[in-house]
């Protein structure tokens, strides 16, 4: 890790570090070792606050810009959050168009994950074509689904103008107009299956004009209050001056 640490970022050592743990505890299961030598190494603590969201300018201008197979993966991430893996992977048969729902079948914390659709979604949905012999939503013209969309959404955002992004972004910025909008963070958390709240919690700060609306609010509170107060002095006045006379 000290080695590493000075050619690459925190983040990056920490991934290496997970995958490494996770080899030895497999290898621990199937008796190829007895014990696990990375168990106990304490990741490097990492910068999450910054994240990386679009405007809405960017989001029109960047499916503006997709092609016709890429624009309905990039409107499904950001209308569902779903991390790239689970969107590539997705099958017809966990799309429910009835009841406009998403069952997420195979997730990073192997636990089923259900996403509601909403009308932007549905209707990028139902333009993409089905293959009779293809399982799969998003798939090429052997019905294959796509093993990776780097090289589409690179190109994709080049046309757009658009700088220092990466597709997992999309998610962030899922997360991101969800919180701008009001939703609450536990909510925010089951849509995005995030396994703790401190993931989630990361979020909060996005939107500088969400929270002066909230402080906003103090305004007609006080104010309220303060003209209760008056009235209810006023009175007093007045029963004070009936009782005088």
């Amino acid at each position: 890790m000290a080695q590493r640490i000075n050619s690459v970022q925190k983040a990056t050592v920490n991934r290496e570090i997970a995958c490494l743990k996770n080899m030895f505890t497999k290898a621990v299961q199937w008796g190829y070792a007895s014990v696990n030598p990375v168990r106990e190494v304490k990741l490097f603590k990492e910068n999450n606050t910054i994240v990386r969201y679009l405007t809405s300018k960017e989001q029109q201008m960047l499916r503006a810009c997709c092609r016709e197979h890429l624009r309905p993966i990039v409107i499904t991430a950001l209308n569902t959050g779903m991390r790239k893996l689970e969107i590539l992977n997705l099958k017809w048969a966990n799309v429910d168009f009835d009841l406009k729902l998403i069952s997420i079948i195979e997730t990073k914390n192997n636990e089923i994950r259900y996403l509601p659709m909403n009308e932007t979604l549905t209707e990028a949905l139902e333009s993409v074509k089905k293959y009779a012999y293809s399982p799969y939503v998003f798939c090429d013209n052997n019905g294959n689904h796509y093993g990776d969309i780097k090289k589409g959404f690179s190109s994709a955002l080049k046309r757009a103008g658009i700088t220092n992004f990466r597709f997992h972004d999309l998610r962030h910025t899922f997360t991101s107009y969800l919180v701008m909008s009001g939703v609450d963070i536990r909510t925010v958390q089951e849509l995005m299956g995030h396994k703790s709240i401190e993931m989630t919690i990361r979020y909060a700060h996005l939107s500088p004009g969400h929270k002066q609306s909230a402080v906003k609010c103090l305004d007609s509170y006080l104010k309220g209050k303060n003209s209760v107060q008056v009235s209810t002095q006023k009175a007093q006045e007045r029963i004070l001056s009936l009782v005088a006379i």
